[in-house]
């Protein structure tokens, strides 16, 4: 699940940023509301977390701009506004949920997977791809029993490849994907991350379903579909 995570307080920023990314969701964080707007006129997310007190465009601006472009992905609000007053306007504004700063972080995370659930993207906790299950919620994979974590990011690289399985994905495709706004991976990133989640797929005997397209990039193609 992409987040566009915008607070301009990047001693709130990159907290917020970094539990969520430790959770597995793929998240841009950015400090000013123009640059926001900007984002959202070129990407597409399943959730959208915003402070309402912005530089050039407030959240709140923010919030009545998508849904009047029809936008549908739900709204957190976060701010510091905590009357009832505050919380009417966001919420008419097209806000889905309010939570008042500073945040407690558990709190924030389940809200997250709340709204997450009312995403148009959402297909449930847990992927499927043959006999394999991707569980979202804890980033662990299972096969015949057996059951192994991955990292956020190597979660994050499954989740992306079952959801396109036996497409041929570009070096590019998975890189805008999995790789926030603003931070560009190094030039052997993507390939480290594919040998680390085949080694994580070896112990549960599907290692080779994850194809090298020479030329092109890689593909999940379950050994049965061949």
């Amino acid at each position: 699940m992409r987040i566009l995570l915008v607070e301009d307080d990047l001693e709130q920023l990159e907290p917020l940023q970094g539990v969520l990314s430790e959770a597995g969701y793929i998240v841009d964080g950015v400090e000013d509301g123009e640059i926001a707007q900007w984002l959202l006129s070129k990407k597409q997310y399943d959730l959208l977390i915003l402070d309402w007190m912005l530089p050039n465009v407030s959240g709140l601006s923010l919030c009545r701009h998508y849904r009047i472009l029809g936008k549908t992905a739900p709204i957190l609000m976060l701010t510091a506004k905590d009357s009832t007053l505050d919380k009417v306007e966001g919420l008419d504004a097209g806000a889905d949920d309010y939570l008042v700063k500073p945040a407690d972080l558990i709190e924030l995370l389940a809200r997250v997977r709340a709204l997450g659930r009312r995403s148009p993207n959402w297909q449930g906790d847990i992927l499927r791809v043959a006999d394999l299950q991707l569980h979202l919620s804890n980033l662990t994979v299972e096969r015949n029993q057996v059951t192994i974590e991955l990292s956020p990011r190597e979660a994050q690289l499954l989740e992306y490849m079952m959801r396109h399985q036996n497409q041929i994905l570009t070096r590019e495709q998975i890189e805008e994907a999995l790789w926030e706004w603003g931070s560009e991976p190094e030039s052997n990133a993507l390939t480290v991350l594919v040998r680390k989640l085949r080694n994580r797929l070896q112990s549960i005997g599907i290692a080779d379903w994850i194809k090298t397209i020479y030329g092109m990039g890689y593909c999940l193609k379950p050994s049965d579909s061949i």
